[in-house]
């Protein structure tokens, strides 16, 4: 099969799960991430056949995708801020909106604590790593510490930071466990992409969402939907350094009751929506 007929059949696959616009995306991106070559080159040699490895590779991947499973977990990669990072099932696939949440915090932290030798940063709940490895580029002097309550997660993280040379240190934590925190130090940024899904939401949400991602990452009790966002105030009451602050992605539905839990710390506060319009990140400041 051609380049071209083989890219037209992944695609025609995926419409029955995808609408055809990101069903021609993923199958773009397999076909670059299996033969090695652009859209480009694909196009100019779109009469080319493709070897019996390839396409017996693209067959298995197909089989993967048709059932859903997102083309992240299929290849074992995503793109992130320009890093292409490991994910597997034990981490949330890497999100556009947190690249958001990422240069917000590091155009922060050049203008405010752009007189500090050295800014210590902690991630809670950092998945991939895409979040501190981000900031790592952005901030090359910054020290940061970044947890996960999952040990598969921290694995994968601490091969995607070492393949970047980001001097992370990484930790198995569960951030609930008050007991843990004095041992972590204190900090002048605090940034975290917590569980903040609500298990009553499960029924809105996609497929290739509910049934591949880990849920640990995702969901919270519906009668506690914010549980993460008031240990992390309480943690930065006593662990942020005086002129720092926390960054925290959002549930967009919540944008305002999870404001309140800073203020009500006593943070002062500005919400923020993203490219899409949706209430999805929070900047909070300690107050002097």
């Amino acid at each position: 099969m051609t380049f071209e007929v083989t890219e037209h059949s992944l695609k025609t696959a995926l419409e029955g799960i995808y609408d055809n616009r990101e069903a021609a995306a993923i199958a773009a991106m397999v076909m670059e991430f299996v033969t090695g070559k652009s859209s480009m080159d694909r196009w100019l040699n779109k009469h080319e056949l493709l070897s019996d490895a390839h396409l017996e590779r693209l067959a298995n991947y197909t089989n993967e995708l048709v059932t859903g499973k997102p083309v992240q977990y299929v290849i074992g990669e995503a793109w992130f801020g320009g890093l292409c990072l490991a994910v597997t099932p034990d981490t949330l696939i890497p999100r556009p909106e947190t690249e958001e949440l990422v240069n917000w915090c590091a155009n922060w932290a050049s203008t405010h604590l752009k007189d500090k030798a050295t800014i210590s940063i902690l991630e809670v709940g950092t998945g991939t790593g895409c979040i501190s490895i981000a900031l790592q580029q952005k901030l090359p002097l910054a020290k940061i510490t970044a947890l996960d309550i999952s040990d598969a997660a921290i694995k994968v993280a601490t091969n995607n930071a070492t393949k970047y040379k980001a001097p992370i240190s990484f930790k198995t934590l569960n951030f609930l466990d008050e007991t843990c925190w004095p041992a972590l130090g204190t900090f002048d940024i605090i940034i975290s992409n917590p569980p903040y899904i609500a298990e009553i939401e499960k029924e809105t949400m996609a497929k290739h969402v509910l049934d591949f991602e880990p849920h640990t990452a995702l969901f919270v009790e519906s009668n506690n939907p914010l549980i993460f966002y008031k240990a992390l105030a309480n943690f930065g009451n006593k662990h942020l350094n005086n002129g720092g602050a926390l960054f925290v992605e959002i549930n967009q539905a919540l944008g305002l009751q999870t404001q309140d839990v800073f203020v009500q710390n006593n943070y002062t506060t500005m919400l923020k929506k993203d490219l899409f319009e949706n209430d999805r990140m929070i900047l909070a400041t300690k107050t002097k």
